[in-house]
This record gives structure tokens, C-alpha cells and sequence, in this order.
């Protein structure tokens, strides 16, 4: 394993290059969206847990001082939660087949369920932070009042740059009638510059990955349940609460459909209820202490928020509301553009690949 792990990060772009050609030969499989889709389904699968396990092992690459005594690398919540996404239309599939379209929600349930578990499990691991990307990144809780721009700048200390002592950079760079200062204090300004322009983005990423593997000695402790509330109050309290019902949201929907069926619009409505409910808290909270350091989101904390709303996008291609609209606009336009040459045949392989994603939960369940 050890050997694998370091030929995947000596050649890390070749894999993904590797990766990126498998994954996208998957579509042209035969059979794709056919009754007899798990072997299809299995290969795709396959190809997402090897290059999760690679982006994994490049991530985690230890730095050059610490070489000598590289401790066994663990196994986050993070990446289980990754996994399971990758075999989670497997599952769907081979269950749809064995046991038929209405047990088959029995098995998503399970999924569903299991992902709820983990989730919820990162969270309070994490001192009840909000979730990135569903759990399968890492929220560091850094860089909460700056904008992109700065990073890319180099407006803000890298993670490298936190291992010098603050008071010996306040005596270099603080003293204006100290000259020694100044001509330190301009040449670091000018080797950052130049060190932000030259190093590429993969570099910063494994650094800054690098300076989460390493931390410092002093690590803060992370907050219990309930010393979180007592501290933030009743707005940690909402944010407990829409952080919650967005990770329960996916298994709400699932038992709904189990009941209800897929043409009732009571799973619809409810889910996209609790979604506007969920971003709504953490919207109110986060622009009601705006001014105050308790719910400062990071640059990557309002990404999150931007994404979950996209998310919502995913509303129109759920039953019932895309047999009933989106499903005839898709028809109307194959229609239109089927006489134009190469555009028309572009479409109808477009359409087809829509519909059939369509039929799939785990396509469609944005969790």
C-alpha cells in the first residue's frame, strides 16, 4: 500500500489525467440507462472510490521534514461519506433489480440513513461548524472576513508563514526608525509577491493541506453540545437547527417518496420546505450578527451557502414537477431543433441522457 501511495504522488498528474478519461468513457458504456445497468453502474462506481482514494493519498502527502516518522494515515468521516456517494447508485440500481421499484426505497433509506449518521457525527466532531459540500470537505473555520481576492494576491499569510514567532516579526516590521526593519520588512513584501505569482494552485493546496496535518502544539478544544449553546445562545440554537435540517432533509424526502410515491407532491413540497427553511436560518443568523465575530461565515462557509441554493435547481428534475413541465419544454425543444443538421442529433443524445439521469434518485437527490 505504502509503494501505491508513493507512485500516486510522484505522478499525480498523470493519474488524474487517467481518471478524468475513465469517468468520462463511463457515459459511452452500453446500456447505460437500461434495465441491466449494474455492470455499467459497478464500473462507474469502482472508477469514483479509486480516484477518491488517490485524491485522498495526495492530500495527505507529508511534508519533507516529517518523512522520517510519517505517522499511519486515518481514515476520516469525510472520505466514508464520499465513498458511499460513489456507491450509492450502484445500490439503487442492483436493489431496483433484485427487488423491484418500490422496494428499492428501502435500500436508499438505508443510505440515506447512514449518511445522516455520518454527517451528523462530522458535525459535532468538527465543534459544530456548517458542512462543506455535504461533509466531503474539511471546514477549517479560517479565513472568516476576507474575500478570494487576498489569497490570490497574497494579501494573507499562507499557512508556512505562521511558523515564524509574532514578536519577532513585530520588532522587524512594526519599528519605522529601525532600517534593518524596513529593508527585512520590503524584501519579505517583495518575496511574497514573488512566491504568490510563481507557485501554482496545486502547490497552495497541498501546503495548505500540509498545514492542517501539521498543527501546532496548542489545539483548541472543541465545544460540547451544550457549552456551544450556553456560549452562542439562542442563535446557536437556529443554527443547530438549520444545520440539522438540511442533513436530515435527503432521508425526510426518501421516507416521503416510501409512503407517498413518486407522483404525490407532498414529498416535493416538503423537501423544498425544509430547504427554504434551513437556508433561511443561517441566512437571518449570519446577517443579523454580521457585526459580530459569532457567525462570521469564511469565504468557503458562503460558497457552501451559494451551492445549497443551486442546488434547488434540482427541484425541476424530480418527480412529479418534471412529468408534469419540465419533461414536455424538453420534448418541445428536441422537436424544434431535430431538423437543424448535427445540432438536432446533439440534442436528441442530450435529451436521452437527461431523461435517463432523471430516472435515477441518486442523480437527481443533490445529497
Amino acid at each position: 500500500m505504502e509503494a501505491y501511495k508513493r507512485w500516486v504522488r510522484r505522478n499525480r498528474d498523470y493519474v488524474h489525467s487517467l481518471e478524468s478519461l475513465a469517468n468520462g468513457l463511463t457515459w459511452l458504456l452500453p446500456e447505460r440507462f437500461s434495465e441491466s445497468e449494474i455492470g455499467p453502474e459497478a464500473v462507474t462506481s469502482v472508477l469514483g472510490i479509486i480516484t477518491s482514494v488517490n485524491d485522498h493519498i495526495i492530500e495527505t502527502t507529508p511534508t519533507q521534514m516529517h518523512m522520517g516518522h510519517v505517522q499511519p494515515s486515518s481514515f476520516p468521516l469525510s472520505l466514508f461519506i464520499t465513498l458511499l456517494k460513489d456507491l450509492e447508485t450502484m445500490v439503487e440500481v442492483a436493489a431496483q433489480q433484485f427487488y423491484g421499484d418500490d422496494k428499492k426505497w428501502n435500500f436508499i433509506a438505508i443510505t440515506e440513513a447512514t449518511k445522516v449518521l455520518l454527517r451528523l457525527a462530522l458535525f459535532r466532531n468538527s465543534g459544530y461548524k456548517m458542512l462543506l459540500h455535504g461533509g466531503e470537505n474539511t471546514n477549517d473555520g479560517q479565513d472568516s472576513d476576507v474575500s478570494d481576492s487576498q489569497h490570490r494576491n497574497g494579501l494573507l499569510p499562507k499557512p508556512w508563514q505562521h511558523q515564524v514567532p509574532g514578536n519577532i516579526k513585530n520588532y522587524h516590521g512594526q519599528n519605522p526608525s529601525n532600517l534593518e526593519g524596513r529593508a527585512l520588512s520590503a524584501l519579505n513584501r517583495f518575496g511574497q509577491s514573488a512566491r504568490t505569482v510563481s507557485e501554482p494552485t496545486w502547490l497552495y493546496r497541498v501546503q495548505r493541506q500540509q498545514a492542517i496535518m501539521d498543527p501546532p502544539t496548542i489545539v483548541a478544544e472543541k465545544p460540547s453540545l451544550s457549552s456551544f449553546l450556553s456560549e452562542k445562545g439562542v442563535p446557536g440554537g437556529l443554527f443547530l437547527m438549520g444545520e440539522m435540517m438540511f442533513v436530515l432533509r435527503p432521508l425526510i424526502y426518501v421516507l416521503l417518496i416510501k409512503k407517498y410515491g413518486t407522483r404525490s407532491w407532498f414529498p416535493w413540497l416538503t423537501s423544498l420546505t425544509v430547504d427554504l427553511i434551513s437556508n433561511g436560518i443561517i441566512s437571518y443568523i449570519t446577517i443579523l450578527r454580521q457585526n459580530s465575530n459569532e457567525f462570521r461565515l469564511s469565504n468557503l462557509e458562503k460558497h457552501e451557502l451559494k451551492r445549497r441554493k443551486l442546488l434547488w435547481a434540482l427541484y425541476l428534475m424530480r418527480d412529479p414537477f418534471f412529468s408534469k413541465y419540465t419533461r414536455l419544454r424538453l420534448d418541445s425543444t428536441q422537436k424544434v431543433l431535430e431538423p437543424v443538421p448535427i445540432v438536432g442529433l446533439l440534442t436528441e443524445k442530450l435529451v436521452e441522457l437527461i431523461i435517463g439521469a432523471q430516472t435515477r434518485y441518486t442523480y437527481m437527490s443533490g445529497s
